[in-house]
């Protein structure tokens, strides 16, 4: 059942019409090599967006848990608000991003690696609350790779916004963000929304984008009166979506150069984390 199938009819990953094994094109979408070559009757058993949905998931709750795991002391707060809170010593070793790692300590790939990042117990729990509403959503209307480089996109503008701001606008009130650290999914998420809102304009479908935009201008509302929310970098990985999702255009069928691109954004990603522990571990070294 898990093998690749090499003869007969399978299902195109683009629009579930079925297509012949060999065929180099979908007749009805025009998907170049629709059936990737006999895996898409397995890749399709992960769901429309192939998966990357729970590995997105998977991922940050897997992070968490290694920041726990490194703070001394996280599970014992005083505080709903404190409770299950990695050091920042550690978030910042796993690749927080910021206008300190950013820009004075070099460390630029952390607008990758931090979108992985949470702080506490509850900034997790609300984000990825938010990844598992949105993001099978975007993967089902624009497809499973695009989502990835959509995803991708909001956390490297989101994050490079917010950093940027760190310097440019220090102390300056309501503009600039005075954490050293930035990092969370919420920039990623940002820009799911407002790919969904692009698919709204093109489609005509205005009930949809009444409601995303609604989502939207609460999250940026709740940003800006709940003090220690990186509204910069909501803003930035709203920015991202909104241009990222329009280039992508969601009426075009996915093509599979997207779903590579997704897989190299996801290397990247793992790449990223993995410079910032050993860089990290160089300076706690010296």
């Amino acid at each position: 059942m898990l093998g690749r199938q090499t003869s007969g009819s399978v299902v195109c990953v683009s629009c579930g019409r079925l297509v012949g094994v060999r065929d180099e094109r979908c007749f009805h979408c025009g998907r170049w090599n629709p059936a990737l070559w006999g895996w898409s009757p397995v890749l399709r058993r992960l769901g429309g967006d192939l998966g990357f949905t729970k590995l997105l998931i998977g991922g940050c709750a897997l992070l968490f848990l290694v920041s726990l795991l490194l703070s001394p002391g996280a599970f014992s707060g005083r505080s709903l608000f404190s409770l299950f809170s990695p050091r920042w010593e550690v978030l910042y070793l796993l690749g927080a991003a910021g206008p300190l790692p950013v820009f004075e300590l070099g460390r630029w790939w952390t607008v990758l690696s931090a979108g992985w990042l949470h702080g506490s117990l509850l900034h997790i729990f609300f984000n990825l609350m938010w990844v598992r509403q949105l993001a099978p959503a975007v993967g089902e209307l624009y497809g499973a790779g695009r989502m990835v480089l959509i995803w991708t996109a909001g956390s490297v503008v989101g994050f490079l916004a917010s950093s940027t701001a760190g310097v440019l606008f220090a102390g300056v009130p309501l503009l600039g963000n005075r954490a050293p650290f930035t990092l969370g999914a919420s920039a990623s998420i940002f820009a799911l929304l407002g790919a969904l809102l692009v698919y709204g304009r093109r489609t005509g479908q205005s009930a949809l984008r009444r409601q995303v935009l609604g989502w939207t201008l609460a999250g940026l509302l709740f940003g800006f009166v709940v003090p220690g929310i990186d509204n910069w970098a909501h803003l930035g990985g709203l920015a991202a979506g909104l241009v990222v999702g329009r280039a992508l255009d969601p009426l075009e069928p996915e093509r599979i150069d997207h779903v590579v691109g997704a897989l190299l954004c996801l290397l990247a990603t793992a790449a990223a984390i993995a410079a910032s522990i050993v860089t990290g571990l160089g300076l706690i070294g010296r």
